[in-house]
């Protein structure tokens, strides 16, 4: 998620989906003077309507014990995968940290251990019909690196070359591969050269398999429109989408340092009511943010603008795209507002014909909340996401 440590949206580009679905997407052709890019089969966009982030799992797991066998046997289960397909999900976005899976200079070789715990949790997610995403999703040093170092994308090349090769047999209309999440590069140009780079690696890897792409900093949608589509056409293109962040991630310790005294922001924004707010913000700056969000009445209109954006580009490309981040901070949001913000942006995203996966399951901006092992969904967030609001009862 964005700029988060516990850390998430297709101009779907469906092309000739089944005349059934309630899916039905917007973008299904390029201009007249632009012919489609994409190589990828309509029957595997159609796999990436409605999603969830796996988060705490194979990433972002900071127990001083570490990435442990425990930790994966337990964090999520066969019954928590199980409700995910109960409540309506039809893939789930499996987020992995390479760090503790890359050996120093040796980066091709993967060890079986850490092959058979992935392999069993991509196993029970495709065992109850569901796609998986393999994310990669490493911490930011990691990703500060790739934008300065060479060497260090070389390595990661082989790296990909060798995971996507492992993975290279199973199931290509349910397994996605996803190049980086959410790049930390200033350098758009660099960023470009440097996917373009971990695509071919992939591609020897994994000749059928569909890549998952992304803009250069943090998957922002504005950052995506910078984008031209890569030369292989077997790629879908994503974005994330949490704006404005002042809202969705109120209240915070990580991202912007003020953020954690924003608390009991409204949405849709209202001048009166981020005025409330702003007089408990003690620096002027930070306090003129807070009343610039009352005045640019977010609501779902402003949404619904930005996401355009994004779906024109992709028609004019011909390219599929998602959005496979958007959510709210639970801990201070009003439940009625942050419910209402997930539907604006779920229902934006499905007007345009995009797919998207919700972040997260379990964590703090979670589509459950877990206690004593029990998993109970949030029926807020079900409804806002057009779900279903019995599943787990």
């Amino acid at each position: 998620m964005k700029r988060l440590q516990v850390e998430g949206c297709t101009a779907l580009l469906i092309f000739l989906c089944s005349s059934g679905s309630q899916f039905l997407p917007a973008q299904t052709a390029a201009t007249s003077a632009t012919q489609p890019t994409s190589s990828v089969p309509a029957s595997r966009v159609a796999r990436l309507r409605h999603g969830i982030n796996a988060s705490e799992w194979f990433a972002q797991v900071y127990d001083k014990r570490g990435y442990t066998k425990e930790h994966f046997q337990t964090w999520t289960t066969a019954e928590d995968i199980a409700l995910i397909k109960s409540m309506g999900f039809d893939h789930v976005r499996l987020s992995v940290n390479p760090q503790p899976m890359m050996a120093d200079h040796r980066a091709g070789e993967i060890s079986a251990e850490y092959f058979g715990y992935l392999d069993s949790a991509v196993k029970m997610i495709l065992d109850q019909g569901m796609a998986v995403v393999i994310d990669l999703h490493p911490e930011s040093d990691f990703k500060t690196r790739l934008a300065k170092d060479d060497s260090f994308v070389q390595e990661f090349s082989d790296f990909w070359r060798a995971l996507a090769r492992h993975y290279s047999t199973w199931d290509a209309e349910r397994v996605f591969f996803e190049i980086l999440n959410e790049p930390e590069f200033s350098d758009r140009y660099r960023w470009y050269g440097v996917q373009a780079k971990l695509v071919t690696a992939i591609r020897e890897g994994a000749p059928q398999h569909t890549i998952i792409a992304a803009g250069a900093r943090w998957s922002d949608d504005d950052e995506l429109v910078f984008l031209e589509p890569l030369r292989d056409p077997n790629v879908i293109y994503n974005f994330h989408f949490y704006d404005p962040h002042i809202f969705t991630h109120q209240g915070a310790t990580w991202g912007s340092y003020f953020w954690q005294w924003v608390k009991g922001l409204r949405y849709p924004s209202s001048p009166e009511s981020a005025a409330k707010v702003a007089a408990s913000v003690p620096d002027a700056v930070d306090r003129l943010a807070v009343i610039r969000y009352g005045q640019d009445h977010w609501d779902a209109a402003r949404i619904d603008a930005e996401i355009t954006q994004v779906a024109e580009w992709a028609r004019q490309r011909g390219v599929p795209v998602v959005c496979n981040e958007f959510g709210v901070y639970r801990a201070y949001a009003d439940p009625h507002d942050r419910e209402a913000w997930i539907h604006d942006v779920r229902t934006a995203l499905e007007r345009h014909g995009m797919g998207w996966t919700m972040w997260d399951y379990s964590g703090s901006f979670g589509v459950v909340t877990k206690k004593d092992g029990r998993s109970t969904p949030d029926e807020f967030t079900l409804r806002a996401l057009g779900l279903n609001q019995t599943a787990g009862k």
